[in-house]
């Protein structure tokens, strides 16, 4: 290859400029001056979407607890269970694990609305498959299964004796003459722990579009991370036959419509699906785990599989991709480079990467032509931006829902959303659509301002200085772990660090390393351990020097919770990660352990 493109050489059968604007268009039509602002906090009169848990009985009462620990976990899903497990192995016992819910699982707890399933394959997903011996059924757990294997661990790792369940934290506060935290609690608690893990998760608080009038209406109406069953009839699975004289709206073509919209329409009598950005739906293929297969399996599996598939992500050519799925299809096609007998200069390479991104794009728009018989609601189905715009699905029943007689589907894009909601249904496009029961898939608080994401509404370290204010003009950390005038405080999420669409081998390896860390404080006999100043500040001009090309990135994209709604700012989920990806990260701090000395963090005794 010469180093031009196919484009210049007009192989390519359809014309880039004109997909370049019509990406520009459909951007610009979505794009809302309130950003992020355009979806509302589910506080005061709204609480009632997610105070109530339809997995426990009602009025749990116990008396308030006075422990003094070495750590609190607060959050009981997958980042919270990986801390106990790993703070269990390294012996660390003296633990408390706070959850809001009434068992362990965390988003997999909450969100056991109809069709519910992970789209990582479950043997990169699930973890501690090795450890526990467990081998998912099928290619793509539903949540069943899911929740199923985080009671595994909690069992498994002795988690239930140090969880303090249907406890929501309130507030979190350093006592420097204690050198510990204290931690307030809606049971009363005044729990003092001498460190903190943070590990709600970027899925645990669920939000509401900030629609008018979503109060007034007087049919029933719920979010899908509390799906109400009680008025649905049925389970996960289906049966949902009390919807059979209901006409229902479902607002929110995210990956949580994709999912509950086709096992909706088998019931509803009628169901309008409301739908502002298309998703871009792949295959999805699931099928039953082969016993042979698993019997093949050995020492170390999991994590060579996570980290095969991360680095497949990632563009790193690999002998064998051992998961072959849609997420790697994206990554061999928008990311292998054409041999060339000279080098491409970085526009070159950009530019035969936005064609592959062209390429598969389109195959996206004709899967929709080819899966939905309906012209006007195939055109509307079909995504116009580049592939990792928002996060991708893999489904086979969602889009042939739509050539249901029942199921109408209702473009809102032209108006940037829904217009309100009344006593009686919803007003899109000037037409009130009358229904009994609406269902808001709204998701939730991935990438809005950190208070709003954590949900608890004091976080005050060294000084009463507020972590809110602290961070409000982006993240200020080392490794995305720690903060100066935080001591003994960690993070696990989605920060300044490695990050993978498999999030789990991220929590994983995160607690991993925080508990390396605590071990050392302790057995070094500090009192408290925090980044120095000069270290996070040399972290966080790393993290944004390199975050620069994503950004731009991202600001052509269609508003989603990847680029907070068009308005791309410092501390955004694609904003501040380690670019270089989550296996380079991990490397890179395997190598900060090994050299023992906790470079960049102060420890005081």
């Amino acid at each position: 290859m010469d180093g031009t493109t196919p484009e210049t050489k007009g192989e390519l059968g359809f014309d880039p400029a004109a997909i370049r604007e019509r990406y520009r268009q459909e951007r610009d039509k979505r794009l809302r001056t309130d950003g992020e602002l355009q979806y509302q906090e589910i506080v005061g009169d709204l609480s009632r979407y997610i105070e109530h848990d339809p997995y426990v009985a009602p009025g749990y009462t116990r008396a308030p607890i006075t422990d003094e620990i070495d750590v609190a976990v607060i959050g009981g899903g997958f980042s919270g269970l990986l801390a106990g497990a790993h703070l269990k192995e390294a012996g660390i016992e003296n633990i408390r694990i706070i959850e809001m819910g009434g068992d362990f699982g965390g988003t997999w707890y909450w969100n056991r609305y109809p069709g519910a399933q992970c789209d990582i394959e479950s043997y990169c997903y699930l973890p501690l498959l090795e450890e526990l011996n467990y081998v998912p059924k099928e290619k793509y757990s539903y949540v069943s299964e899911i929740f199923e294997h985080s009671q595994r661990i909690g069992k498994a790792y002795g988690l239930y004796d140090l969880a303090i369940f249907q406890t929501q934290v309130t507030a979190t506060r350093w006592d420097e003459t204690l050198k510990r935290w204290r931690i307030s609690t809606n049971r009363g608690d005044d729990i003092k722990a001498r460190f903190v893990m943070m590990c709600l998760g970027t899925s645990s608080r669920a939000r509401l579009p900030g629609i008018p009038g979503i109060t007034d209406f007087k049919g029933h109406s719920f979010h899908t991370a509390r799906w109400d069953y009680t008025y649905t009839g049925g389970d996960t699975t289906g049966g949902m036959t009390k919807l059979a004289d209901k006409r229902v709206a479902i607002i929110g073509t995210g990956a949580t419509g994709i999912q509950c919209v086709p096992r909706t329409a088998e019931y509803a009598k009628h169901l309008y699906v409301f739908q502002r950005t298309p998703s871009s739906v792949d295959f999805r293929g699931n099928k039953a785990t082969d016993p042979d297969w698993a019997k093949t399996l050995g020492p170390g599996w999991q994590r060579a599989r996570r980290a095969n598939f991360n680095d497949v992500f990632m563009g790193k050519r690999v002998e064998v991709d051992l998961v072959s799925d849609g997420w790697t299809d994206i990554a061999r096609k928008l990311m292998s480079m054409p041999k060339s007998d000279k080098p491409l200069t970085p526009e070159q390479i950009g530019e035969m990467m936005e064609i592959a991104d062209m390429e598969k794009m389109n195959g996206i728009r004709a899967r929709v032509d080819n899966e939905v018989s309906n012209k006007d609601a195939a055109e509307s189905l079909k995504p116009w931006y580049r592939q990792m715009c928002k996060r991708p699905t893999f489904n086979d029943e969602f889009l042939p829902a739509f050539n249901r007689p029942n199921v109408t589907l209702v473009d809102v894009s032209e108006a940037k959303g829904v217009e309100r909601i009344t006593e009686k249904g919803v007003v899109a496009n000037g037409v009130e659509y009358e229904v009994d029961c609406i269902i808001y898939a709204s998701g939730f608080e991935v990438t809005s301002e950190f208070s709003r994401r954590i949900g608890i509404p004091v976080i005050e370290g060294r000084g009463g200085q507020s972590l809110y204010e602290y961070w409000k003009d982006g993240f200020q950390t080392l490794h995305g772990f720690s903060t100066r005038g935080f001591p003994n405080w960690f993070y696990v999420g989605i920060s300044q660090n490695g990050f993978s669409v498999n999030v789990t081998s991220v929590l994983d390896d995160q607690t991993k390393h925080i508990t390396y860390i605590i071990k050392q404080a302790m057995e070094r006999q500090a009192a408290t351990v925090e980044p120095t100043q000069d270290a996070q500040d040399a972290w966080v001009e790393t993290i944004r020097k390199l975050a620069l090309t994503n950004r731009a990135f991202q600001q052509a994209c269609t508003p989603g919770y990847y680029n907070n709604e068009g308005g791309q700012r410092t501390g955004s989920l694609n904003g501040e990660t380690y670019t270089p990806g989550i296996n380079a990260f991990n490397d890179l701090i395997a190598k900060w352990r090994e050299q023992g000395g906790l470079e960049g963090l102060e420890l005081r005794r």
